[in-house]
């Protein structure tokens, strides 16, 4: 018989369901040009973002399983970038769920690899208005987010505004 994960691992699955929850909307529906959007000389452009946040969930995993290594990638299509930042979370996701060991501590996966992944998720949200393909916002407080529910199949939200 398994043991239950502890409160915290149980914490951190919730925080990855809040990235994968709000990363959907400026995910979804993207123009094609998005990928490729420069908003001036000197920023990412979204494939790159969205390459990085996966590159950060590779390497919380890799920090989980007591193999720290961290990798630079080129982005991929959009579309291909966009699945792998759901394959990415999803082994961190399964990784937590385990009962395998966690090496670092979770406190330092949240401010480290979890909270850089969110604020890029907000740059994506920034650019996806920028570039005149604007997302609504949301109360994420009513939002239904769930452990382990980490694809791009997100409910519906429940209270946008503009």
């Amino acid at each position: 018989m398994s043991q239950p994960l502890d409160s915290v691992r149980q914490f951190l699955r919730h925080t990855l369901a809040a990235v994968a929850y709000r990363a959907a909307k400026p995910l979804r529906d993207a123009p094609e040009s998005f990928a490729t959007f420069q908003s001036c000389e000197t920023a990412r452009i979204p494939v790159k973002i969205l390459a990085h946040i996966g590159d950060l969930f590779d390497w919380a995993l890799s920090i989980a399983q007591g193999k720290q290594s961290w990798r630079d990638s080129e982005p991929l299509p959009w579309s291909a970038e966009v699945e792998r930042f759901y394959v990415t979370i999803r082994k961190f996701d399964d990784y937590l769920a385990s009962n395998q060991p966690l090496h670092g501590t979770p406190e330092k996966l949240f401010q480290g690899p979890i909270a850089d992944a969110l604020s890029h998720i907000g740059q994506l949200a920034m650019l996806r208005r920028l570039s005149s393909a604007p997302i609504k916002g949301e109360n994420y407080y009513q939002a239904e987010m769930v452990s382990g529910r980490l694809g791009p199949d997100q409910p519906i939200a429940r209270r946008e505004f503009d």
